[in-house]
């Protein structure tokens, strides 16, 4: 994967670095169910260095997407420390989402249990700050939410989201989720991103993360992610799935 996004697929190995995704397991419990699986996913890249403000150079990408990361790696402890679910959950921190969803592409490529028996893809994406449009601190919105019975089973459950309030910009395809739904897989992203100024800017910092949203944030997701993975199976509306 290219270290810089701007260079060419063709560029040197000076300008090229290895990029891999993370993957973790939680193993199900249940005789007819633990063949299933449920992949939870966020991105770990980001877009590297670019044109300094002042002295920073640096984009860290807090919200984009260490938030998901943070939240991905505690739904998956807070999991595993309790009861351990039916179907079988798949944890992955992908790589170069920034770049055309190559890390999710390359897991469908190479993925960790068959992609037939993967009954849906949760991505947790930009949830460090509140958005005003999904009703403020400690709720979320879902992408794509009609295009499949996920965002009606976990609202009716109790998870606090709502369908994704900016359908214009476009989000259900702008996140490794889409790349999963266009090979039929179920699949939606969970975030609070309220296009605040800092998205792909080096301002996006840790301290700008408002903690005590995040927290209800990932503990929805941990929720959630247990309803997918004890509960009923995810299925696309009549025209919901993604074409190529």
């Amino acid at each position: 994967l290219a270290s810089d996004p701007r260079a060419p697929t063709d560029a040197p190995d000076s300008l090229r670095a290895v990029g891999r995704n993370v993957t973790g397991m939680l193993m199900g419990s249940d005789p007819a169910l633990k063949d299933e699986a449920i992949l939870l996913v966020a991105h770990y890249d980001h877009v590297g260095m670019g044109r300094p403000v002042g002295t920073d150079s640096i984009f860290n990408g807090a919200d984009d997407d260490a938030s998901g990361v943070t939240a991905i790696l505690e739904v998956a402890r807070r999991i595993a420390s309790g009861p351990r679910p039916k179907r079988t959950i798949i944890i992955s921190a992908m790589t170069g989402e920034e770049m055309g969803l190559l890390g999710a592409r390359h897991y469908l490529n190479q993925p960790a249990v068959p992609l037939e028996t993967t009954v849906a893809v949760l991505v947790v994406e930009m949830i460090a700050r509140p958005d005003s449009l999904a009703g403020g601190a400690g709720k979320a919105w879902l992408t794509g939410y009609e295009r499949s019975t996920m965002g009606d089973l976990l609202r009716d459950n109790g998870i606090p989201i709502i369908p994704d309030p900016r359908p214009s910009q476009n989000f259900f395809q702008r996140s490794d989720n889409y790349a999963f739904a266009l090979n039929g897989i179920p699949a939606h992203t969970l975030s609070s991103y309220g296009m605040h100024t800092d998205y792909h800017r080096v301002t996006d910092d840790a301290a700008l993360a408002d903690l005590v949203h995040m927290d209800a944030i990932i503990a929805a997701a941990t929720r959630a992610v247990r309803i997918l993975a004890d509960g009923a199976r995810p299925t696309w509306h009549p025209g919901g799935q993604p074409t190529p």
